[in-house]
């Protein structure tokens, strides 16, 4: 059960803000599918999740990052292999075939027809492994690479999975976790930033400045909303997926107070905690919002 902590449980809460959303653009499109199969998506989608948490955690582990952080509830890794070390084999077992899990299930639906699934999928087990070891070393697949993983490859990929042809309101419909995801892990490198940098790291903030980073999460958050408000307006989403636009508000918050506090991490936790907030609940208001319509 120690081993558990390393998949960082409390985090796979956006696995279903990220596939509601494909279920929603799938059902939209007029595909037919079983309840079971929006099951083994999702299994699928939990298995990918958790490898990357898994294996993200083993080598931060290794390169000795995480005895360097200052664990919050967001950031710093889990702990526990700095606690049980010995588990840190069993760690890297467990990342490589909740990863291997994941594509397994990509491939059961690739045998079935849906040979698109092969390309979206490749793209998510690659930024699964390549996460740690490449991925945060450039500064711009790292700003994009959480986005293309939950946005571009879990709504797409669940849309495609249930039968679906790739449609206009799936493809907008992944931007807005393609964005908000991008911003989750922006923000929660803030925390991090003279430990990611001192292990070799070299995300956007260590590349370009704090300042910067936070210019980003402006311009990320409003393209999150620009792409519902575009989608309702073009008729390509139905008008009740303004209901997304729910969460506004809090975007605007988190922002204001990003740009006061990014240079003061204690007071920037709150910010975290609201882009968590945002970051779940806009999906899944937007794919409530397209079912109802």
């Amino acid at each position: 059960m120690k081993l558990i902590g390393t998949a960082k449980p409390q985090f796979l809460i956006l696995v279903p803000a990220c596939v509601f959303p494909g279920v929603a653009t799938a059902y939209l499109s007029g595909a037919t599918f079983a309840w079971w199969e929006i099951l083994i998506v999702f299994l699928g989608a939990v298995f990918a999740h958790i490898g990357v948490n898994v294996l993200n955690e083993y080598q931060d582990w290794k390169n000795g990052l995480d005895a360097k952080t200052e664990k919050t509830p967001f950031s710093g890794g889990s702990g526990t292999l700095q606690k049980y070390p010995e588990l840190a084999k069993s760690a890297l077992i467990f990342g490589i075939c909740t990863t291997a899990a994941a594509a397994v299930v990509g491939f059961y639906f690739v045998f079935s027809g849906r040979l698109l699934l092969l390309a979206i999928g490749g793209v998510g087990i690659l930024t699964v492994i390549l996460y740690t070891p490449w991925i945060v070393k450039n500064p711009y697949v790292c700003l994009i690479a959480p986005g293309l993983g939950f946005g571009t490859c879990m709504v797409l990929g669940t849309h495609v999975a249930l039968g679906a042809p790739v449609t206009y309101s799936a493809f907008l419909t992944s931007l807005v976790p393609f964005f908000l995801v991008n911003n989750l892990l922006l923000l929660n490198q803030y925390p991090d930033f003279e430990p990611d940098r001192s292990v070799g790291r070299r995300h956007l903030i260590i590349a370009f400045g704090r300042k910067t980073g936070i210019i980003i999460y402006g311009i990320f958050l409003f393209l999150t909303y620009a792409s519902i408000g575009v989608g309702a307006a073009a008729a390509i989403l139905p008008v009740w997926s303004l209901l997304g636009l729910v969460t506004l508000p809090f975007g605007v918050i988190a922002t204001a107070g990003a740009i006061r506090r990014y240079n003061n991490i204690e007071k920037l936790k709150t910010i975290l905690g609201l882009n968590v907030l945002v970051v779940n609940l806009t999906p899944v208001l937007l794919a409530l919002g397209i079912l109802l319509g």
